[in-house]
């Protein structure tokens, strides 16, 4: 065991869990007043969920010595996170429940990513069960397929996923098990719960861009956690990750705006929080396989692309409500494949893509990676969400979203000056306590 390798990763899955509240900022501040605190709740009851799941099989799947040709994990071997509290039990250079810690943090903010696509119209209770199915069926098995190397998390003589192992698609942070992941699904759930009421005549704007931007800056502190982290160590590849994913993400917000420049004639601070999250999304899954002056292609080019991605939904019909198909999918997807075009065998990954002299070889290897796992998450998704809906209802009422979903399911408003406060507490103790009344 090293301490500085340990310390390093225990303190980068800190700033990946602190990722998530950001994003309850990031997505709170872009619906209107009536449903930011059910679009932040989504996020929070993701923490925990996931944690729980997690903890008693969701590891053990995903890091377990495999039984389905590459396919998923035992959620046996570890379950309850059995026998991983001893000293000799270690991933790498740090204690095997550092590792356990660090991966925990990547599976809540991958269901959390998801929401965001059907803000204003899901049920509360439905999205819980949704998270619980979603995370067992689909993110589970494929961090297994990405992220599980044999021989490392369950032991030398152990097997782990396919696309890792026999595939040797590159993925260093999760393009794919996060980004393409989170957003095939939140495209799935927007067309199975529909459009809000009146989009798209009606303007849906942002109730707080201070809220957007301050998400935006939490996410993109935590997100050098997420990529550097990932090297699991304090070492070269960890400063290679950081510098890239900065450089990347700095490019992206000049594309973004770029864009917004000369298409609508003015840049917007909604625009730059959104190139910041699209430059750390295309970024994650090549930053430690292209050079610095590769990362700022990845991310500028990933900040046009997604600038004009985001309005494919008003092509195409679909709801997408906070865009996570503009960005998460289509940045996810940009990010996996450019690895097999500005990959070099000069960055810790040894691996030349198309542009380096290393031919095609890498190039299909990562765009078969992408779209396995686009279309397996889309089509289990698709069956949960039309599972949930037709069994318990997944999509709120007309009138109780046009009324206000914070409302409808949390009894709370988040701005509620007749009170001088949001709680629902008070008034539901001064009701019990008036039904208490003798007549």
């Amino acid at each position: 065991m090293d301490t500085g390798d340990t310390a390093w990763v225990m303190t980068s899955a800190a700033l990946v869990l602190l990722m998530t509240p950001g994003l309850a900022f990031f997505y709170g501040g872009m619906v209107r007043t009536k449903s930011v605190l059910n679009m932040m709740m989504m996020s929070f009851s993701s923490l925990g969920i996931v944690t729980v799941l997690w903890v008693i099989y969701g590891y053990s799947m995903a890091f377990g010595d495999d039984v389905g040709g590459g396919l998923v994990g035992d959620p046996t071997q570890f379950l309850g996170l059995t026998g991983l509290m001893s000293e000799n039990s270690l991933v790498a250079t740090i204690p095997s429940l550092a590792f356990v810690g660090f991966q925990a943090v990547f599976a809540i903010i991958t269901v959390a990513l998801i929401s965001g696509a059907i803000a204003d119209r899901a049920k509360f209770g439905a999205w819980c069960v949704f998270t619980v199915v979603w995370a067992t069926i689909v993110y589970f098995p494929v961090a297994h397929w990405v992220f599980a190397f044999d021989g490392v998390t369950a032991g030398e003589d152990s097997t782990g996923g396919w696309i890792a192992n026999q595939l040797a698609a590159l993925d260093f942070a999760g393009g794919t098990a996060v980004h393409i992941n989170a957003g095939a699904a939140g495209l799935a759930l927007a067309l199975v719960l529909g459009k809000r009421v009146g989009w798209p005549k009606e303007p849906f704007r942002p109730h707080n861009l201070p809220f957007v931007m301050l998400g935006a800056g939490l996410l993109w502190f935590g997100w050098f956690g997420f990529n550097a982290g990932s090297a699991l160590g304090a070492n070269t590849l960890a400063a290679v990750a950081w510098v890239n994913t900065i450089a990347a993400t700095a490019a992206a917000l000049i594309g973004w705006l770029l864009v917004e420049r000369f298409r609508d004639g003015h840049p917007t601070s909604l625009g730059a929080a959104s190139g910041v999250v699209a430059g750390l999304v295309a970024i994650t899954p090549a930053a430690n396989s292209v050079s610095p002056i590769g990362s700022l292609i990845i991310g500028v080019l990933a900040g046009v692309l997604c600038a004009l991605a985001v309005g494919l939904k008003y092509r195409f019909g679909y709801d997408d409500s906070l865009d996570v198909v503009g960005v998460h999918l289509i940045g996810g997807l940009w990010g996996t494949i450019s690895i097999g075009l500005f990959a070099t065998s000069t960055s810790p990954a040894g691996v030349d893509g198309l542009l380096f002299g290393g031919g095609v070889d890498q190039l299909w290897r990562q765009a078969v990676g992408a779209f396995a796992v686009l279309a397996y998450s889309f089509i289990l998704t698709l069956i949960i969400g039309f599972a949930i809906q037709k069994s318990i209802g997944f999509r709120l009422d007309e009138e109780s979203e046009v009324e206000g979903i914070d409302g409808h399911e949390h009894a709370e408003s988040a701005y509620d000056n007749s009170t001088g406060g949001s709680s629902a507490r008070p008034v539901a103790a001064a009701k019990k306590a008036e039904s208490e009344v003798p007549a």
